[in-house]
C-alpha cells in the first residue's frame, strides 16, 4: 500500500512555521507510525503547515494526527480525501478525547497509543476493509523494543530540534487540565536505558529534545539515564517537575549529562489555586530557590504559567510577570486555561456552562474560550496579551538573562525569537488595568 501521513497546521498563536520555513521541534508521532509500517508498504510524510497535501495522489491510506488547535485543519483535509474515495485514519490527543466526533471525518479513529494498533489497521485496510471504526489498545504498551522513528522521512533542515525522543510515558499527577493521563495513562513507564542510548547513538546530531511529560518522574530511573548519557557528549533539554530542584544529585547529573535547559510547569503562584487543579506538589514558596539551584548548574529554565484558574483575579498577570522577572526565569510560556476535550476540566466546565467558544482552532492556550471566576473572559484575554508583551520587553529580557552563569547565548537567542513573535500579537485593551491592578482585597 501507499500511505500518506500528514502533519496539520494550527491557526492559533503557537505551532507556526516561520516565513523562512523553520519550525521548532520535530514531533515523533508520524515518524513512529512510519517505523511501525513494515515493507513493502511505502510511506510519505507531508507537512501541511507548508503546503496542502496531494489530494489526488494514489494513496491507499491517509493518516492524520492532531492536537485540538489543529483538528479543524485535520477534518477539512480528511473530508477532502474521503470525497475522493481515500481511506482516512485520525489519531492524536483530540481524537482520543472525542473519538465519536473524529469518526464523522474518518474511516478509522485511533484512541491513545498507536503501537499495537497500527499493524492491525494496515492488515484490515490491505484486506479490503476495516474491522471496526474506533481502534484502542486494551492496555498500555510495554516500552521495550520500541520502533525507532524514521527521521529520514523529515526535512531535518526545517527544525531547530530534529532529533526528538521519548524515554518515559505517563504521569501520576493527573492534573485536571492536562490531557496526558487520558492519552498515556497514570502509570509511569520507562524504556530500558540501553535502548534510549542506542537510539541516540544512531544519529550523528548531538542536539536532542526529550518529549517526555516528566523526564524525572522516577528519580532512580532518571539518574541511571543521565549517567548513561554523560559519555555521549550530547546537549539536550526536557520537561521536568519541580521535584528536580529538591534533589542535588539529580540536578548535578542532569547538568553533567548535557541537560542545558528544563521546561518546568510552575503554573501558579498560589498554593490554594494549585491544589484546586490537583497540582499540589508545587510549592510557590520554593520556586525562587529552585530556580537559583538550576541556574547555578548552568541550566536554562523555560517556565510555564496558567492564567484563568479559579482563584485568579486581574492582579494575577502583574504578580506573575513581576515574579518571573525577579526570579530571572529565562524563558516563559503563559497559557490561558483551556478545557481540552478528554480532561476533567472539560467535563467540569462543560457541566457548569462555562465554555463559551468551541471553535477548536482557538484551543491553543492563547485564546480565552471560558468564563473564568475572578474576571471576565475579555479581561483574561487582554491580561494574557499584556503579560506576554510585558515579559518580552527588551529591558525585561535583559534583566532576566544577564548573569554570570553560562548559557547566555542560548537564553538570548530564545528570548529574541519570542520577542519577534510577540511583536505580532494584538495589543491589550486598557493596559493600565494590568499595569496597576487594584489590591487583592479590592478585587472581585
Amino acid at each position: 500500500m501507499k500511505i500518506l501521513l500528514v502533519q496539520p497546521k494550527s491557526t492559533g498563536f503557537t505551532g507556526q512555521v516561520s516565513k523562512s520555513g523553520k519550525a521548532g521541534i520535530a514531533r515523533v508521532t508520524l515518524t513512529t507510525i512510519a517505523a511501525l509500517t513494515p515493507p513493502p508498504h511505502e510511506v510519505v510524510i507531508h507537512d501541511a503547515r507548508l503546503s496542502e497535501p496531494d489530494y489526488d495522489g494514489d494513496w491507499d491510506l491517509v493518516g492524520f494526527t492532531g492536537m485540538t488547535c489543529e483538528i479543524s485543519h485535520v477534518y477539512r483535509m480528511a473530508d477532502e480525501f474521503r470525497q475522493r474515495g481515500k481511506t482516512v485514519a485520525i489519531g492524536g490527543y483530540h481524537a482520543t478525547g472525542l473519538p465519536e466526533e473524529a469518526a464523522a471525518h474518518a474511516d478509522i479513529v485511533v484512541v491513545g497509543e498507536a503501537e499495537g494498533l497500527w499493524p492491525r489497521i494496515l492488515s484490515d485496510v490491505a484486506n479490503g476493509g476495516v474491522g471496526r471504526q474506533i481502534y484502542q489498545n486494551e492496555a498500555l504498551i510495554d516500552m521495550r523494543d520500541m520502533a525507532i522513528p524514521r527521521r529520514e522521512l523529515l526535512d531535518k533542515g526545517m527544525y531547530k530540534y530534529a532529533n526528538t525522543i521519548q524515554a518515559t510515558r505517563g504521569c501520576p499527577f493527573d492534573c485536571n487540565y492536562c490531557s496526558v493521563t487520558r492519552f498515556f495513562g497514570r502509570d509511569f513507564r520507562c524504556r530500558p536505558v540501553a535502548e534510549v542510548v542506542a537510539e541516540i547513538k544512531s544519529q550523528a546530531d548531538k542536539r536532542w529534545m526529550f518529549l517526555d511529560d516528566n523526564l524525572i518522574g522516577q528519580a532512580k530511573y532518571a539518574k541511571e539515564l543521565f549517567r548513561a548519557l554523560i559519555p555521549l557528549g550530547i546537549k539536550w533539554g526536557g520537561q521536568v517537575s519541580l521535584a528536580l530542584t529538591k534533589d542535588a544529585e539529580l540536578m548535578d547529573l542532569y547538568a553533567q549529562a548535557g541537560g542545558r535547559f528544563a521546561f518546568i510547569g510552575f503554573e501558579s503562584l498560589s498554593a490554594k489555586t494549585l491544589k484546586s487543579v490537583r497540582k499540589g506538589g508545587n510549592h510557590p514558596a520554593e520556586y525562587a530557590r529552585g530556580v537559583r539551584q538550576l541556574h547555578r548548574r548552568g541550566i536554562t529554565i523555560m517556565g510555564s504559567f496558567i492564567f484563568g484558574l479559579d482563584g485568579d483575579d486581574v492582579g494575577v498577570f502583574k504578580r506573575t510577570v513581576d515574579f518571573v522577572n525577579a526570579a530571572k526565569i529565562d524563558l516563559v510560556l503563559y497559557h490561558i486555561l483551556t478545557p481540552f476535550p478528554g480532561t476533567k476540566l472539560y467535563e467540569e466546565m462543560d457541566s457548569q456552562g462555562r465554555i463559551h467558544d468551541r471553535d477548536w482552532s482557538h484551543y491553543d492556550t492563547g485564546h480565552s474560550v471560558i468564563h473564568p471566576r475572578g474576571m471576565t473572559s475579555e479581561e483574561l484575554q487582554n491580561g494574557w496579551y499584556w503579560a506576554v508583551r510585558e515579559t518580552y520587553k527588551m529591558s525585561n529580557i535583559l534583566r532576566r538573562i544577564v548573569r554570570p552563569d553560562p548559557g547566555w547565548t542560548l537564553r538570548l537567542a530564545a528570548n529574541y525569537s519570542q520577542y519577534h513573535k510577540i511583536s505580532r500579537f494584538p495589543r491589550p485593551l486598557h493596559p493600565e488595568k494590568y499595569s496597576n491592578p487594584p489590591a487583592p482585597s479590592e478585587e472581585r
